[in-house]
């Protein structure tokens, strides 16, 4: 019995040790035509953020302590996500936020709602220049759908269809 008690912690100390070794975030799109805006948040796991900045600004990067930092982060994400219409046109994201909430680092843009709003196609390599395997999904909501975007290898601009 002891043992396998010993055996049962052991494997939930192995599975908590490598729980978070995929690199991964999750980016939400919330489509509210009445309000005629796009609202994009990005959420990112706060460990990968901390190992991410202190690869892209070197290794006295601070996100706890340096709003420089955070702010210089948030920067490299907006940097690194576009959206485009139907059209191909670029629709022009504005910054509400870059901030630590519990364990995550979240950046949040804005956009108009593009007209007509049939498809977008976006391109979101946060993070995919510093870790290959890094995988970022999309959540596109609107008031009665999710449709689903996942960027992994050399995946580039995406399309998502909203009239299926």
């Amino acid at each position: 019995m002891k043992d396998r008690l010993i055996a049962a912690l052991a494997l939930i100390w192995v599975n908590t040790a490598t729980a978070h070794q995929i690199k991964a975030a999750m980016t939400t799109v919330l489509i509210d035509p009445g309000s005629a805006q796009l609202e994009v948040m990005h959420r990112f796991h706060l460990h990968d953020t901390e190992h991410a900045a202190e690869a892209l600004f070197g290794e006295d990067a601070d996100l706890f302590n340096n709003e420089s930092d955070r702010a210089r982060f948030t920067q490299y994400v907006v940097g690194n996500v576009a959206l485009k219409d139907e059209a191909g046109k670029t629709i022009p994201l504005t910054l509400a936020s870059g901030s630590i909430d519990g364990q995550f680092f979240w950046v949040i843009q804005r956009a108009p709602v593009p007209v007509p709003l049939n498809r977008l196609q976006m391109r979101h390599d946060a993070l995919r220049d510093i870790w290959p395997t890094q995988v970022n999904m999309v959540n596109f909501k609107t008031h009665d759908t999710v449709h689903t975007l996942h960027f992994n290898g050399d995946d580039s601009w995406l399309w998502v269809n909203f009239s299926k």
